[in-house]
């Protein structure tokens, strides 16, 4: 009966986790788990090879792991319409790979381009797309280690200017909303919304870094 008990218990934690509202701590570390993914997956269909790490990755057939799923299927749909603005980051915003310095500051300041006039998880998919397109420039330059850096960056950006508005949604969960049909040409009013605007994010970051180079 002890075991029972003790069993109970310990279901009762596990649910308690699963219902409880994410803090900012966990939102911030799936962020950046969902960033690995991401550019792993971004790699691989690149032809690019890259030590991944493999921990905080989400795991298959857990709640993350489908989470990662959607984000990349939504990625794909982003990058499909308008391919070339998701790959030559770099060359792009004419920035050297060789400062962690300058990548740094460049990936930021394209993250708050894009979520200039609020946030919408269609700006979110194009974060991720940027920091994947910036992470194979890395990887084809021979600076895999900057892979890192672009994944710090984004959690930490995630945690100054994204975490409220996960946490009023229930967190990354809430991305699968946005899968509202399997018809191609059915695209979800975030998909337009985030192709019409993006369009306009790197040339104004162009000129934001341009006095730096």
């Amino acid at each position: 009966m002890e075991v029972l008990r003790r069993s109970s218990v310990f279901a009762a934690e596990v649910m308690e986790v699963f219902d409880r509202s994410p803090t900012d701590k966990e939102l911030v570390s799936q962020a950046k788990a969902l960033c690995r993914d991401y550019i792993n997956s971004r790699l691989i269909r690149a032809g690019v090879s890259w030590s991944k790490p493999e921990h905080n990755t989400p795991v298959p057939g857990g709640k993350l792991a489908e989470v990662s799923a959607i984000l990349l299927r939504l990625g794909d749909e982003l990058e499909y319409i308008r391919p070339n603005v998701y790959r030559n980051i770099a060359r792009q915003l004419n920035i050297s790979l060789h400062s962690e310095t300058v990548v740094t500051d460049a990936f930021l300041a394209v993250a708050a381009q894009i979520f200039t006039a609020g946030i919408t998880w269609g700006k979110v998919v194009s974060l991720y797309a940027v920091a994947a397109g910036l992470a194979v420039d890395c990887v084809r330059h021979a600076q895999p280690a900057m892979v890192h850096t672009i994944v710090d960056c984004l959690g930490e950006f995630v945690r100054k200017t994204l975490v409220t508005w996960l946490k009023r949604r229930g967190g990354w969960a809430d991305i699968t909303k946005c899968v509202v049909s399997t018809d191609p040409s059915l695209r979800s009013h975030w998909l337009v919304a985030a192709i019409c605007s993006f369009g306009h994010f790197l040339k104004a970051v162009f000129f934001v870094l341009l006095p730096e180079r």
